[in-house]
């Protein structure tokens, strides 16, 4: 499998990337998309900014990647995160799963995405009302 990654400052097209994936033998496709909120811990945020390591974040995804294709029978995938300056409402990160089945699809998904926010070198900064502070995830 050679999966879609893609780490940019670029809005990130949801619709694009699922009509990438599907095909006719992926009888599940599941979308996680993460969006910018404007609350978190209790504080008012007005934007994130997000920085990465490209390479190294790259390379992580495509062995989490891997490792989901192992476990799950994943026969095709997108990933795809935003970095700098992230609006209210904005996506920061899409990711697509295909495989044959839907729980397969779902499981995948929930894999990479978790695993993706607690290992890749992808860094958030929470701008709020009250001040700015880098946090987890």
């Amino acid at each position: 499998m050679n999966p879609i990654i893609q780490i940019t400052r670029e809005p990130l097209d949801r619709n694009a990337l699922i009509a990438s994936i599907a095909h006719a033998s992926a009888g599940g496709i599941v979308t996680f998309e993460g969006v910018v909120r404007d609350t978190a811990r209790g504080k008012q945020v007005r934007y994130l900014e997000y920085d990465v390591y490209p390479e190294m974040a790259e390379q992580q995804i495509r062995a989490i990647v891997a490792e989901a294709e192992r476990r799950w029978g994943v026969e095709r995938v997108a990933v795809a995160h935003r970095y700098g300056r992230l609006e209210i409402g904005e996506a920061s990160v899409v990711i697509v799963v295909a495989t044959p089945h839907r729980a397969e699809a779902f499981d995948a998904c929930r894999y990479i995405i978790d695993t993706l926010k607690a290992t890749v070198p992808i860094w958030k900064k929470e701008v709020a009302t009250d001040g700015e502070e880098w946090v987890e995830g």
